[in-house]
């Protein structure tokens, strides 16, 4: 899905009740175009899969419609790797 969008996931962990990604894509890209096909794609996966899902999810809804959005400078990104990595749930 990523690849089709033009975009990379570099790295992806979550905690609990969100998730950590690192994606790699050009400054052309619209943040929120990508994050609409994250949500999207994987809610109906997780549905198609897991049908029960929706009748436990208070309106049927997987996904927070918030997110956070940070630019990454190159020599920040070995950081910010190990911080996503270090986000396993335990």
């Amino acid at each position: 899905m990523a690849t089709d969008n033009g975009f990379t996931i570099s790295e992806i962990e979550s905690d609990g009740d969100h998730v950590h990604l690192l994606i790699d894509c050009n400054p052309q890209h619209s943040i929120p175009n990508i994050i609409k096909a994250l949500k999207g794609v994987s809610a109906r996966l997780l549905f198609k899969e897991f049908p029960q899902l929706k009748k436990k999810l208070w309106g049927g809804n997987i996904w927070n419609p918030s997110y956070f959005v940070a630019t990454v400078r190159e020599h920040m990104e070995a950081q910010l790797r190990q911080y996503i990595q270090n986000q396993k749930v335990r």
